[in-house]
């Protein structure tokens, strides 16, 4: 299976659409604070970037729990914008840039975690984009991406929707998103691991929840030469 070029070109939310999306997932922020406390508790510190972070809420999280020097890269202007002001009225400095997940603007070895949720399945270029994070990671770092299963039901989406106390539009727009677009787009299980395969990771773990998956990625640490 060659998925080097995915037949949906995801392209970045603008405008009202990234608004509203803000608007719908910052009823998920608790589930933002577990992954970032989940990630601080992991790394302690270090250098974290976030693929996709839409409007920023992992990244601002994470930077109230330790001394972390993050950055955020999104496709969307709007994203980008929204992001920033998120972290400025919180008081923390996160480094919000506009770039595309499969041609990064950041050097080799630069972070020590790179954090991926609800934005995978739309990459145009999803292995090119596993490459990316891989590159972009220092030797022994880990990635993450938190993702919908394909399998999930529409009782599960429901159940999910229901218990995340969303007003009537956006509980109903949330649903219709994720019936008429979100499932579509995401990857099975076996779909995920062959793209890890055919990455530089080479593998991943997966972990499933209620509606998603955790996959953990790890770059391998630098063999040093033993003298003699």
């Amino acid at each position: 299976m060659n998925r080097e070029k995915k037949a949906y070109r995801g392209l970045g939310m603008e405008g009202w659409i990234a608004r509203w999306y803000t608007r719908t997932r910052g009823s998920d922020l608790a589930d933002f604070r577990q992954q970032a406390q989940m990630v601080a508790a992991r790394l302690g510190g270090g250098a974290v970037l976030e693929v996709a972070p839409g409007p920023g809420f992992f990244a601002i999280e994470l930077a109230k729990l330790g001394d972390f020097k993050i950055a955020g890269l999104d496709i969307s202007k709007t994203f980008v914008e929204i992001a920033s002001e998120n972290a400025r009225a919180q008081g923390v400095d996160i480094d919000f840039r506009l770039g595309n997940a499969s041609a990064m603007p950041f050097a080799d070895d630069t972070f020590d975690f790179v954090y991926c949720s609800a934005a995978f399945k739309n990459f145009s270029e999803p292995v090119a984009a596993l490459n990316e994070m891989h590159r972009v990671l220092r030797p022994g770092g880990e990635a993450l991406i938190v993702d919908l299963r394909k399998d999930v039901s529409l009782d599960e989406i429901d159940t999910y929707v229901r218990q995340s106390g969303r007003k009537w539009f956006d509980a109903w727009m949330t649903k219709w998103t994720f019936r008429n677009m979100l499932i579509k787009r995401a990857y099975t299980q076996e779909q995920l691991r062959q793209m890890a395969g055919e990455s530089e990771f080479g593998a991943c773990d997966l972990v499933l929840g209620p509606i998603g998956f955790e996959a953990f990625f790890a770059k391998a640490p630098q063999v040093v030469a033993a003298a003699f």
